[in-house]
């Protein structure tokens, strides 16, 4: 073997960090088709194992658990990079990172399986307070999941001091403070679902 020809592992990596932007683009494309297609029923729920119900109807609450948590992490993390403390930031943006995969892994497999729940309330709280923040909400989650990717990217191929060459702080501060607002609005979503009404 060569020692002029770098790893696999290497190769892949440069190919990364020098197209972040477009591959960024490729997996959060496919991360959303996934959301879609599960939204859209077009994943059949008896393609998928079926857990207790006990579990199904907790992963509303066990989702408000993790946005709460996610919502700590990410400012946490802020509060980390502020302080240039990156090896924290870096731990508290992967446990955001982690903890967002979580909740829309648990939210996509109750959807596939018992589709979306009813709003109680009345008519008038449906139309003017749940609808809009549900779908605030949404469009932020939506929205959040290529920057977050893309600030990973850039993350995950560079080391940190390279990374103040980059569009990495830039998009960061946005991806989290649009985040936080996203979480934010999705507990009081839940709240609205689960326990006023």
């Amino acid at each position: 073997m060569s020692t002029d020809t770098p790893p696999s592992g290497n190769r892949l990596r440069g190919f990364v960090r020098d197209h972040s932007l477009g591959v960024a683009g490729v997996v959060s494309a496919l991360a959303l088709a996934v959301v879609f297609a599960t939204a859209g029923g077009l994943v059949p729920s008896g393609a998928i194992p079926r857990a207790p119900t006990a579990f199904l109807e907790a992963i509303p609450t066990l989702n408000a658990v993790v946005s709460l948590s996610a919502i700590g992490t990410i400012l946490a993390g802020v509060r980390a990079a502020r302080g240039r403390d990156f090896v924290a930031h870096r731990r508290f943006m992967l446990a955001s990172t982690t903890l967002f995969a979580t909740f829309l892994a648990m939210y996509l497999y109750r959807l596939a399986l018992l589709g979306t729940t009813d709003f109680a309330g009345p008519g008038v709280v449906e139309r003017y307070v749940y609808l809009p923040l549900l779908a605030i909400h949404i469009l932020l989650a939506v929205v959040c999941v290529p920057l977050v990717v893309y600030v990973l990217t850039l993350a995950g191929t560079r080391p940190t001091t390279d990374l103040f060459d980059t569009a990495h702080a830039r998009v960061g501060r946005i991806a989290a403070s649009l985040w936080v607002v996203s979480f934010a609005l999705g507990v009081l979503v839940y709240v609205l679902l689960y326990v006023v009404y």
